[in-house]
């Protein structure tokens, strides 16, 4: 995959301290990794790097909204997106980008990309099931909720009000009989 260079950040020349970068992630951004679940996107990020003699800290800030479609109703709404994700940047002999916490780039390196780690803590932050609000408050009107009432089971209370009386279903007392016939 292309590194996009918007999110290439380089650090040689940075004083030892802490700097900060703001950026704007549209719809476009998440395109670039072939994801397309998400009907459009407005997310702020604030991305902190605390400069250290021997390593880097990134802090990446997000807040905003993105627009998806209700998994029972698929309408469209705007999905809030709220979060933070904490990695190190360290130098080693050769790059290595296997544990999600800490990326290793070789000496020499003068910028870092931090692309994957952009999308990747968006993409964990939303949750797993996308439930339009109106659908838990019962203010949605749709023409899909309106069907999957008409088709819900009636009287779901109702299966075991023979059971209270005594009343047992005659097929039942058949199998019994094959329980105890041995």
């Amino acid at each position: 995959m292309m590194e996009m260079k918007e999110f290439t950040i380089p650090f040689v020349g940075l004083k030892i301290e802490k700097h900060r970068f703001n950026f704007e992630i549209v719809k476009t951004f998440f395109e670039h990794f072939e994801y397309d679940d998400f009907n459009d996107a407005d997310i702020k990020l604030e991305v902190v790097l605390d400069k250290k003699s021997t390593l880097l800290e990134f802090t990446l800030l997000y807040t905003g909204s993105v627009n998806v479609n209700c998994d029972v109703t698929n309408e469209p709404y705007n999905q809030d997106v709220l979060g933070d994700y904490h990695f190190l940047v360290k130098f080693g002999n050769e790059f290595n980008a296997d544990n999600e916490d800490l990326l290793i780039i070789p000496h020499g390196s003068h910028e870092v990309n931090i692309q994957q780690y952009i999308y990747e803590s968006i993409i964990l932050g939303l949750p797993s099931r996308r439930i339009h609000p109106g659908v838990k408050d019962g203010t949605l009107k749709s023409e899909i909720l309106d069907k999957l009432e008409e088709l819900s089971i009636k009287g779901e209370g109702k299966i075991n009000d023979s059971n209270k009386e005594g009343k047992t279903d005659p097929r039942w007392d058949t199998l019994k009989k094959l329980l105890t016939d041995k």
